[in-house]
């Protein structure tokens, strides 16, 4: 159910604000030199790596690294906004209704954040789909945190339903949960 749930909603959103993204790629791409489109290599379901989309929000000469070791000063203007209502996220819908994620799930991590892997391991999480949202971001809890980021990840796992999920995605939208590091 939870598949047939990320796919329809994931493919009717692409259908309604596709134009909304296309448009925001436009807007990043006029902003600032480099492409609209954030394209990186994160940590999928069985540690399977995947390439997630994302609006760029950074400039493009930012060292790739995990966002709480990266500067606020690294983030453009129109980033700034994007991430504050959460809108850089929305290229990951392709990324949902291709099954390299789900709606709620752990979120993706980079290949180089060891710690965070190992823990996740250790609690058998990457039996799960990463996800755009999910408990650990709702809570507050960010990847500057790894053992309890993947406690969390692991409760989730132990306690997820279509309810929850739904819950999850409710208090997302209502904007609660801090995300990342990165004020804007």
């Amino acid at each position: 159910m939870k598949r047939a749930f990320d796919i329809a909603l994931s493919a009717l959103a692409l259908i309604a604000i596709g134009w909304l993204i296309v448009l925001l790629i436009v807007v990043v791409r006029l902003s600032s030199p480099g492409p609209g489109l954030f394209v990186q290599e994160r940590v999928g379901r069985t540690r399977k790596n995947f390439v997630c989309y994302k609006l760029r929000t950074m400039y493009v000469e930012t060292p790739s690294a995990a966002t709480h070791h990266t500067s606020l000063s690294a983030v453009t203007g129109p980033g700034r906004l994007l991430r504050r209502f959460k809108v850089d996220e929305l290229p990951q819908l392709w990324n949902v209704l291709k099954g390299d994620m789900s709606f709620v799930g752990p979120r993706p991590c980079l290949p180089i954040q060891r710690e965070l892997i190992d823990e996740r391991q250790k609690r058998g999480v990457f039996d799960l789909r990463p996800g755009i949202t999910g408990l650990a971001q709702v809570q507050g809890i960010d990847m500057s945190q790894p053992e309890r980021l993947a406690e969390m990840d692991a409760t989730y796992k132990r306690e997820q339903s279509f309810v929850f999920d739904l819950r999850l995605i409710a208090q997302t939208m209502m904007g609660r949960g801090i995300g990342d590091r990165i004020r804007c």
